[in-house]
């Protein structure tokens, strides 16, 4: 009875607790959302990347070949090209005002002018390549020492015709010379231009072109077109010639009688001369255009008349030595000149006796009398 008691005694006990107490508060539970990381700034990639262990495409494509260059003994210039071992072609150039213009003139690499009688000039052209010149003429005839200039470079002469003394040297010095007036080669290699013919006169008329010299040249049996065993060229090119203290000169002007003066003039953005004569721009009828030359020299030297020589011709001593000048890149300097003989070229020495050094490009030989005319501009 007493035990039954006391368990309904527990029993009521628990049970008022549970009434006082009330029921256990439930535990937090985490909240397991995604948390805003709308401002949180990413954490950088510091994870090491895989190497890339992939074989590179092999580069299949062929190297362009480098092509060779070749120095031009006439000029310095590179060339694609060998022309050291083959022969230059002189032509023998009309300057009668009458005659003008020129063609072909603006791709020759040296260019003599001297006087010849009645007061007029003629050019010899010297051409180490040919190739490009197209028309050139109008080709007119020789004289001495037009012959003497081209041998000694051991050139492959042509011209129309010539005076006794001309032919005289052509045979004694054994020179190629290609002749349109007693020769074989009128109507191949050489032709009468119409337009020239009708309105610069027959004897101005006379062309050729750079296309048939390469043409026929091959098929002449008897033309040697490589140069001499023992030939050696005669000039020396750099690229800066003058010293900086050499006297500066933008203008030459060079008179070869009362009605013909040449004028160069110095165009520093070119580093070049342009050319004029009988007042204006001395122009090639091929292109139009102003020839423009590296290098000027003005050789002096005796000139006189022929004795005897009823067409007045001229006697130009260009065998032994003298003085002249050098221009190349706006400035001047005092020379001296040598030809030992005929078949040897006509070179240039400091007035020391050194070998002089020549710009690299065309040059313009202007040789004059001792008494003729030259005014430089500064």
């Amino acid at each position: 009875m007493l035990k039954k008691k006391i368990t309904l005694v527990l029993a009521t006990v628990l049970a008022l607790c549970l009434v006082s107490c009330g029921a256990p508060e439930a535990p937090e539970v985490p909240d397991v959302s995604e948390p805003d990381t709308s401002a949180i700034l990413p954490l950088p990639d510091i994870s090491t990347p895989e190497p890339d262990i992939s074989e590179p495409e092999p580069d299949v494509s062929t190297p362009e070949p480098e092509v060779p260059l070749y120095p031009n003994p006439l000029t310095g210039e590179m060339t694609e090209v060998d022309l050291v071992g083959q022969r230059p072609i002189a032509i023998m150039m009309n300057n009668h005002r009458q005659s003008l213009p020129q063609e072909g003139i603006s791709e020759a690499d040296i260019i003599y002018e001297c006087p010849a009688e009645g007061g007029i000039t003629r050019m010899l052209a010297v051409f180490q390549g040919i190739e490009g010149a197209e028309q050139i003429g109008s080709v007119r005839s020789a004289r001495t020492y037009y012959v003497e200039l081209a041998a000694g470079l051991d050139s492959i002469f042509m011209h129309a015709g010539g005076s006794p003394g001309a032919y005289q040297s052509i045979k004694d010095l054994g020179m190629t010379a290609l002749d349109c007036v007693n020769g074989p080669y009128e109507g191949s290699l050489y032709w009468r231009d119409a337009d020239r013919k009708e309105n610069a006169g027959y004897e101005h008329s006379v062309v050729t072109s750079s296309a048939v010299i390469e043409s026929l040249f091959p098929t002449y049996s008897n033309l040697r077109e490589e140069h001499k065993e023992g030939y050696e060229a005669p000039f020396t090119f750099v690229e800066a010639p003058m010293s900086p203290n050499s006297a500066e000169i933008s203008s030459i002007e060079v008179s070869y009688a009362n009605n013909k003066t040449d004028l160069f003039e110095y165009d520093a953005e070119t580093g070049l001369y342009g050319v004029s004569q009988y007042g204006g721009a001395y122009l090639d009828g091929n292109t139009d255009e102003q020839l423009t030359v590296k290098n000027v020299f003005v050789v002096r030297t005796d000139i006189s008349r022929i004795a005897g020589d009823t067409a007045g011709r001229l006697d130009v001593d260009l065998i032994g030595s003298g003085e002249g000048f050098y221009f190349c890149d706006g400035k001047a300097k005092e020379i001296i000149w040598e030809k030992a003989s005929a078949t040897t070229p006509l070179i240039y020495k400091n007035m020391d006796g050194t070998e002089l050094n020549i710009g690299i490009g065309t040059s313009y030989v202007n040789i004059i009398g001792q008494n003729y005319e030259l005014v430089l501009n500064t």
